[in-house]
């Protein structure tokens, strides 16, 4: 490994290309991980970011909709009856979940408070749907700068041995390892 890092430090010194491109193909297999990591948790959060962003459109568009005809309908059970068949609208689905279990209910006693029970299960049945995704956002966010942290402390420590091994402290022996 010493010898390695010798003659990475001898060719930094006669070629001085510190385009990111260049740094990252000298770097070590550590720092390569790391930012090959960081890359691939910010592509995969955009991805959730930008398709969080268009569900929850939709759901707020399909929202008012369904607010629209509830409100116009004559019933509750016509309501229920004329409701399509597959739908992933949340509200539509807990509507729907609450309906039927209302409709299977044959005693009448304590009626609203099995309707508030039933409803506190079916909206976190609902909202475990919706917040998929969002332990992931919050774990990378959290995370990510003691990631890339470790990744120039690595780079940091790379560039103090070249410059131990090679007793030059020029700016091409210290850079690629900070970068």
């Amino acid at each position: 490994m010493e010898a390695d890092i010798t003659s990475q430090a001898v060719g930094l010194a006669s070629n001085t290309d510190f385009s990111l491109l260049n740094l990252f193909i000298r770097a070590d297999f550590v720092v390569k991980s790391v930012i090959i990591l960081l890359i691939g948790c910010s592509v995969y959060s955009w991805a959730i970011i930008i398709e969080k962003i268009k569900f929850f459109k939709r759901i707020n568009s399909e929202s008012e909709e369904f607010e629209e005809k509830f409100w116009k309908s004559k019933s509750a059970e016509t309501f229920y009856n004329n409701l399509p068949a597959n739908s992933d609208n949340p509200m539509l689905l807990l509507f729907k979940d609450s309906m039927q279990t209302l409709l299977k209910s044959k005693t009448k006693s304590n009626l609203t408070e099995k309707v508030s029970a039933m409803l506190e299960t079916n909206i976190e049945k609902q909202m475990s749907k919706i917040d998929k995704g969002f332990t992931f956002l919050a774990t990378v966010g959290s995370t990510a700068p003691f990631i890339g942290l470790f990744g120039t402390v690595w780079g940091i420590m790379n560039s103090f041995q070249s410059i131990a091994i090679s007793r030059n402290t020029s700016l091409a022996i210290v850079a690629p390892g900070i970068a």
